[in-house]
């Protein structure tokens, strides 16, 4: 399996196995901490193997660098199916609402498929 995409945006939806994607960013900044970032979405891309086509677990977790937690795990399960191709891709696509942040700094994004780190992403908060 490879990770094809893994960003943060402003809105993004899946429709008919198309992906529309707007507005991607690493970095949100704020003049006053602590502070509250009122919508992102992430968006992940993954492409998979015919003989990967199968049912995978999948968790994404963000920590900052003190590996505290800042919001809680999104897990499921993602259906992987072929059609006629050797290769089949999947969407995962989540809207978080109201992030708040005490201090400048990093969250990473981290995305673990089948309990294995697949990829990560950092999301930078800085002052301005």
């Amino acid at each position: 399996m490879k990770t094809e995409l893994f960003t943060f945006c402003d809105f993004a939806q899946e429709s008919g196995g198309k992906l529309t994607v707007v507005g991607t960013f690493d970095t949100i900044i704020s003049r006053n901490f602590p502070c509250i970032h009122s919508q992102l979405s992430v968006v992940i891309r993954i492409r998979f193997d015919i003989w990967e086509f199968s049912n995978h677990s999948f968790r994404i977790e963000a920590r900052d660098l003190d590996g505290e937690a800042n919001i809680e795990p999104v897990t499921g399960t993602v259906e992987v199916k072929g059609a006629g191709n050797a290769t089949a891709v999947s969407h995962l696509v989540f809207t978080i609402s109201n992030l708040h942040f005490q201090n400048s700094g990093v969250v990473n994004f981290v995305l673990y498929i089948d309990d294995k780190e697949i990829a990560t992403l950092p999301l930078y908060i800085r002052r301005g």
